[in-house]
């Protein structure tokens, strides 16, 4: 197994994050949506999360991104980041862990279901949908 080290992100590391939102971005084929700038290399992973809780089963860990450099995949890391923030979940008394994967990206779709995960959209038949910033103003100024 390769060597590396498991931590929590410090202000330091912005360059390193941004690097690999980026290139998430482009594997997910939206780079051209990513608008912020910076330079760095020696982070070659990530995991953004935060908590949220659904009044049906309570507090929940929602994982926003979650990304290893392609040429680092395979060496057990996004395992151990995976366990880590299963762990953080655990210890935080969360019901469980969501998040959405692209349909395409069956690489991921495996890698989670290889660990328990569901797929919400057939099983239980849940759409994700957005509001636009556009519409929220035109919401937001209606009498």
């Amino acid at each position: 197994m390769a060597s590396f080290i498991l931590r929590k992100a410090e202000p330091k590391d912005v360059s390193d994050i941004l690097r690999l939102i980026k290139e998430l971005a482009k594997y997910e084929e939206m780079e051209d949506q990513v608008v912020l700038t910076e330079k760095g290399h020696t982070v070659v992973g990530f995991a953004m999360y935060y908590f949220t809780y659904d009044p049906w089963i309570g507090k929940l860990l929602y994982l926003e991104d979650f990304y290893v450099m392609k040429e680092y995949r395979g060496y057990g890391m996004g395992s151990e980041i995976l366990k880590k923030l299963s762990h953080t979940a655990v210890k935080t008394r969360c019901s469980s862990m969501h998040f959405i994967v692209a349909e395409w990206n069956k690489p991921s779709i495996e890698f989670y279901k290889r660990r328990g995960a569901s797929d919400l959209s057939s099983e239980e038949g849940w759409r994700l949908f957005k509001i636009d910033k556009q519409y929220l103003v035109k919401m937001s100024s209606e009498e």
